[in-house]
């Protein structure tokens, strides 16, 4: 197995407000590998985007978040988030604006840099010829791929995914796992993956993890069928079937 790039310990959120207290998640303990392409099945409520938004430093918690064994609280550019929301890009920014602006910020300003990195990333998500667009002229998929863009212009360590292809139509939402499949190939990256669709973390994951409420972990498993994977693959439906009762298994029982 490779090296642990992440670690959570103990990783607990309790959000506070008028109405009192919740235990979003509870003393969650994980270890991620590099390069694993972890997806993260769970019912609505059991803490999926919380996770994520620990691990990427935007919220505060009790517990342990660690890179290579070094704690992190704050967000950086070692770990980048990926969100559902079509709204992630700046509207007055072309593409090539929209994924230099996080370089910028990260530090480079030399123009010619800039240029290369931005062309890079947006050639790997095939939007090459669409630099100088603006967010309104693009589809819904296409905006997806220029928010991947972004993260991959940074050469994240790793990438959190919330859900990012849900609100696509089908046709679309099939054409960005193929290209998720195609870039991480060729990357360096990991990437924890949040879907509820379990037909989607088949196909995508090397690894499926379930959430319960509480952040409680009740199944974790390396993903063994060979990809491409398709409902015809042997042992597709023994394991849709097992990942089905491990998401409802609190409403079974």
């Amino acid at each position: 197995m490779s090296d642990i790039l992440l670690e959570l310990k103990g990783l607990t959120k309790i959000f506070t407000d008028d109405a009192g207290t919740a235990e979003v998640l509870r003393s969650v303990d994980l270890k991620v590998p590099e390069k694993e392409f972890l997806c993260i099945l769970g019912p609505s409520g059991c803490g999926k985007t919380t996770l994520l938004r620990c691990i990427a430093g935007f919220e505060t918690f009790t517990g342990s978040v660690l890179i290579d064994g070094q704690p992190r609280t704050q967000p950086g550019t070692d770990r980048i988030m990926v969100f559902q929301d079509f709204n992630q890009l700046f509207p007055w920014k072309t593409v090539e604006k929209n994924i230099q602006y996080p370089l910028r910020l990260s530090g480079i300003k030399d123009k010619a840099e800039l240029k290369r990195r931005s062309d890079e990333a947006i050639a790997k998500v095939q939007l090459t010829g669409w630099e100088h667009y603006y967010p309104y002229q693009l589809s819904g998929g296409m905006k997806q791929r220029v928010a991947i863009a972004k993260a991959l212009a940074l050469k994240p360590r790793i990438i959190l995914m919330d859900e990012p292809f849900a609100a696509l139509d089908a046709m679309t939402r099939r054409d960005l796992q193929k290209e998720m499949l195609r870039i991480l190939g060729e990357e360096e990256s990991t990437v924890i993956f949040i879907t509820h669709n379990i037909q989607e973390a088949i196909f995508l994951g090397t690894r499926i993890l379930v959430l319960q409420p509480g952040g409680e972990i009740v199944y974790d498993e390396p993903n063994t069928l060979p990809k491409p994977v398709t409902p015809a693959s042997d042992e597709y439906g023994r394991l849709w079937g097992t990942l089905n009762a491990a998401l409802y298994s609190r409403s079974q029982g």
